[in-house]
């Protein structure tokens, strides 16, 4: 059973993605719907981090892109495209005013 969500990881997951995907915007690609991407580095294998360790990408490149193109369908070749998931986590935390 899931843990029910707080109103601060409610309002910070509606915030993030309100940001529209990350990856789009840094493509110049404008803003696009974004899903919230729950960032795996440094949880360990199959745990998915909390609801404050998230990014903001479209489901092109969170989940139905393709290998290279979603981060689903192969991470490393996404992140040598598009960066790591920590770098772009510091990115969106950088654009809300959040600390690193």
């Amino acid at each position: 059973m899931s843990k029910s969500k707080t109103k601060a990881e409610i309002l910070h997951l509606s915030r993030v993605a309100a940001l529209g995907c990350i990856v789009c915007r840094n493509l110049n690609l404008g803003e696009t719907p974004a899903e919230i991407h729950h960032c795996s580095k440094g949880t360990g294998l199959s745990v998915r981090a909390d609801n404050f360790h998230v990014i903001p990408l479209c489901h092109i490149h969170h989940r139905a892109g393709g290998h290279g193109v979603a981060i689903h369908a192969g991470r490393k070749t996404w992140e040598a495209h598009y960066g790591t998931e920590g770098e772009l986590l510091e990115q969106v935390r950088a654009e809300m005013g959040l600390p690193s």
